[in-house]
């Protein structure tokens, strides 16, 4: 082969191999049957802009709230979703749901008595980024949620949002002296895989302990209105 021709093969493959590395691939497509699926890195960044509806209904035995969504769980529209979050089987291990769920699963808590809100509505990296102002104005809308929805508890997760939205900076785990209206008060540690102060056993303890306090078999929510 002649030197002409030999170049002339080096910068045809060369061209094909930059055309590989040009050609993107598709982003990730929800499935219909609602399974779970993982949001690439595109999709989330564009999940600041999205929010995760609230999982309510009335006479809840429990509402759950978080802080804030994060990125994965405004990408898949479902609460608690992040990779590492600690949530889904501190419940299982706790005695909260028959089977070890996953946040795609979520939607089946409400037939058990559960719900899910947050206290801030935005969508963020960490919930770092919320600032006090927001976190207050979050605990005047979980106020009027809970007087609205009326469960017969309401369990905070996450001791430094909750102390700074409700200006209660003794606050700890357990039991709370306030309530909203009829609504009892517990608090519990944050569950996101991000929080490296509670391990999964502490975690399991904390929330087997609120499990105690509710009744062995806990009444369905009334589905109507």
């Amino acid at each position: 082969m002649t030197q002409s021709k030999k170049t002339k093969s080096k910068t045809v493959a060369k061209k094909k191999t930059v055309a590989k590395k040009t050609i993107a691939k598709p982003d990730p497509v929800p499935p219909a049957d609602g399974s779970p699926w993982r949001p690439n890195k595109k999709q989330l960044e564009a999940a600041r802009k999205k929010r995760v509806a609230d999982l309510v209904a009335p006479n809840l035995t429990v509402l759950f709230c978080g802080i804030n969504p994060g990125l994965y769980s405004a990408a898949v529209g479902h609460h608690f979703a992040g990779p590492g979050n600690l949530l889904w089987p501190t419940l299982f291990a706790s005695g909260f749901t028959p089977r070890l769920f996953t946040a795609f699963d979520a939607n089946e808590l409400l037939s058990m008595g559960f719900g899910i809100t947050n206290l801030v509505s935005r969508t963020t990296a960490s919930a770092d980024e919320l600032d006090h102002d927001e976190l207050h104005a979050g605990a005047r809308a979980v106020t009027r949620k809970v007087r609205q929805w009326q469960p017969k508890w309401v369990v905070f997760l996450g001791l430094h949002a909750y102390r700074i939205a409700f200006e209660r900076r003794k606050s700890i785990v357990g039991l709370q002296e306030e309530t909203i209206g009829l609504t009892k008060i517990w608090l519990l540690p944050n569950p996101s895989g991000l929080n490296a102060f509670h391990q999964p056993a502490i975690l399991n303890q904390m929330f087997r302990e609120f499990r105690q306090a509710l009744p062995d078999r806990l009444p369905l929510p009334d589905q109507g209105g």
